[in-house]
């Protein structure tokens, strides 16, 4: 079940002043919460009648899950869109993203990796553990549970995956798993992403090259040049690329640097309905901000495509731009350009 990691899951005896997510607080916090007390209450009223309807959907501990989907895929669509319950989604991630499958397909198999097996990446891990959500209760205490936990999973996947090993963006998905679930959970849903158990596999991030950034980086600025013509022109003029601004949406799918808020609705669909969702959310981002961003010269592009407003950054105002977004098959049309470039001899 969904395991949500709050202060409570601290050692220290003293309360910390922490969102709901977990997060210290910011002291800007405190002064938005005296306007918002009016409203607690028909938003509690609102949450728990969600609730309702997706505890009856997905059936004690998932049971009813897959039948649901089979018979109203759009209705699931629709109520992931919308927003998963946070105390259920640590639960609907595993079902959706096929992990669940994989955990009891493969009993014993992540105690083996953690306890019996050593890894050429440990002390890499080691080294980044500290650097992963370090504003969180779960991870700030050093060689705390969630550092543990954090080691454990990162460790488990590069004994697991060779090939992949560690990267350091791997650390932020799985930390984000982590406040959501158990380790041996969260291992399997990391396998799920990068081995591709239910949409395209994610492993490329993170090989060596980062070829399947590349690609990305690739379909985003063809992108941004077909649907946003007036920003594209003005990147191109200031000789903004893609890589300056977006390869950690790619690597951490939004997870670094975005709102935890936002970060959660875009991996409720990104789970649901693969990275398809990062171009979508990245192009409404840019096109809300777009009046804005033409006017600026290259140092202070740079700087505000890397601390949008924070009116951007509140879900229900971008998301419902994202979701319209058409880019599945100019996607694939990009893709196979982009393979093409890569496959042509280089000149002498």
């Amino acid at each position: 079940m969904s395991r949500k990691r709050t202060e409570n899951d601290t050692e220290s005896g003293t309360a910390t002043p922490v969102d709901r997510f977990g997060f210290l607080k910011q002291e800007h916090a405190s002064k938005a919460r005296t306007t918002t007390t009016t409203a607690s209450s028909t938003n509690h009223d609102r949450e728990e009648r969600k609730v309702r309807k997706w505890r009856k959907m997905i059936g004690v501990g998932g049971s009813d899950w897959k039948h649901y989907v089979r018979r109203k895929p759009n209705v699931v669509k629709r109520r992931i869109r919308k927003g998963i319950p946070d105390c259920l989604r640590g639960l609907v991630w595993q079902l959706i993203s096929g992990s669940r499958d994989l955990l009891l397909m493969n009993p014993g198999v992540y105690e083996q990796l953690v306890i019996y097996e050593t890894s050429a990446s440990e002390l890499d891990i080691i080294r980044d553990i500290s650097r992963t959500f370090p504003s969180h209760v779960f991870f700030q205490k050093r060689h705390g549970p969630g550092q543990r936990s954090l080691y454990n999973v990162l460790k488990a996947y590069s004994v697991y995956d060779r090939d992949v090993g560690y990267v350091q963006g791997m650390g932020f998905i799985a930390g984000l798993l982590l406040l959501y679930m158990s380790e041996e959970d969260a291992f399997w849903l990391l396998v799920a992403l990068l081995k591709g158990a239910v949409h395209a596999p994610m492993e490329g991030l993170y090989h060596a090259g980062l070829p399947l950034v590349q690609q990305y980086l690739f379909q985003l600025e063809s992108l941004v040049k077909e649907l946003i013509p007036k920003l594209g022109e003005h990147f191109t003029q200031e000789m903004i690329n893609p890589s300056m601004y977006a390869s950690q949406w790619f690597i951490t799918v939004f997870s670094y640097s975005f709102p935890f808020p936002l970060a959660l609705r875009i991996w409720d669909v990104f789970l649901s309905e693969g990275v398809k969702i990062v171009f979508k959310v990245g192009l409404a981002l840019l096109k809300y901000c777009q009046d804005e961003l033409v006017k600026l010269p290259f140092e202070k592009l740079i700087h505000a495509l890397k601390t949008f407003p924070e009116d951007a950054m509140n879900p229900d105002t971008l998301l419902p731009l994202a979701y319209p977004i058409k880019v599945s098959k100019r996607l694939e049309e990009l893709k196979v350009e982009y393979e093409k470039t890569i496959a042509k001899p280089v000149q002498p």
